[in-house]
């Protein structure tokens, strides 16, 4: 690859398994992909998803640190305003001090869930409004300047851990930019604004303390196997996983009431947040995400495996890894 690597896992929990198997299963990637030379693991916050585990990154992120060595860990990312920025500063930066030189910390404005979950994050639309400020104020803490008079942060401060700012849309773009921040875009599932957004950022970008020249990390989808029938039956399976998780209520659509579902215009949904997918053999994969780094005009690729397979999940990883030749999953 012509671009740096890095993996984003969704800590997804698969049909008939537990939160806990799913938790196992990301150590074990992680075990991997630190061999496999990718340079960076996020998750991202998520709540009230039946079928993510990621609702608190931190915690994660600390659990998979004490399982590896040396990969880059982080959150892909916080979504600031359900907390207060001095909490997230104490958090990550506990883990910076745990695990020194390996925590990122990517952060979002939105919810990470439903209006419910809006509400029951205790989150008002004033939330969202604070977030430019609230990351200066996350910043000066883990910097060691804070802009809140008589308050630092406890671990946290002087720690400098790298931020990142996530978006899919022309707001992120430019708060990234008037910061100087790198820029981490949404498009393996909210596609739209890619192009747009990408070159606003590159185009006002000024430098800061953090980062000289604009950097830019391009989230896409990814299934390869050996067998291409193999990869397009897992992608089939992924978007009937995806049409539950959206339209589904107090019960689970068949797969043929999921793909029926697919061939109507709420399908055309499904298939819009999947438009950046590479799917296939590794060849093809390869082939695809080379591609999608030019149009992207990214820096960095960051890759969510989604085969509902865990073995495709895996294994997906080691065929398009940066190490290929200590790409086994056995």
């Amino acid at each position: 690859m012509s671009v740096e690597l890095s993996i984003l896992d969704l800590a997804q929990v698969g049909s008939g398994e537990t939160v806990g198997e799913s938790f196992a299963a990301s150590v074990d990637m992680a075990q991997h992909a630190e061999k496999w030379g990718y340079r960076r693991i996020w998750y991202a916050e998520h709540h009230n998803m039946s079928s993510i585990a990621s609702a608190a990154p931190a915690v994660l992120i600390a659990h998979i640190a004490a399982h590896t060595d040396s990969i880059r860990l982080g959150a892909g990312g916080v979504m600031l305003p359900n907390h207060s920025p001095l909490a997230i500063a104490e958090q990550f930066g506990t883990l910076a001090e745990l695990h020194p030189g390996r925590i990122d910390l990517g952060l979002g404005r939105a919810p990470g869930g439903d209006q419910n979950t809006f509400a029951a994050l205790r989150r008002t639309m004033a939330s969202a409004d604070r977030f430019p400020s609230d990351v200066l104020e996350l910043q000066g803490y883990l910097r060691g300047a804070s802009r809140v008079e008589g308050v630092s942060a406890t671990p946290g401060s002087g720690t400098d851990i790298p931020l990142y700012i996530l978006g899919s849309s022309l707001f992120g773009a430019q708060l990234a930019a008037a910061l100087g921040l790198p820029y981490a875009f949404a498009s393996h599932f909210a596609p739209q604004a890619l192009e747009e957004a990408v070159a606003l950022y590159r185009r006002e970008f000024q430098p800061s303390q953090q980062l000289d020249s604009p950097y830019v990390i391009a989230g896409v989808c990814a299934i390869a196997d050996d067998d291409e029938e193999v990869a397009q039956d897992q992608l089939r399976k992924a978007k009937r996983a995806r049409v539950n998780a959206l339209f589904a209520r107090d019960r689970r659509f068949t797969d043929e009431e999921a793909d029926m579902i697919l061939d109507m215009p709420q399908g055309r949904q499904i298939d819009a947040m999947m438009t950046y997918a590479g799917i296939g053999t590794p060849s093809q994969v390869d082939d695809y995400l080379q591609w999608f780094a030019g149009h992207a005009q990214a820096d960095e690729l960051i890759v969510a495996s989604i085969a509902p397979d865990r073995d495709v999940w895996l294994n997906t990883l080691g065929l398009i890894a940066p190490a290929r030749s200590l790409s086994s999953a056995d």
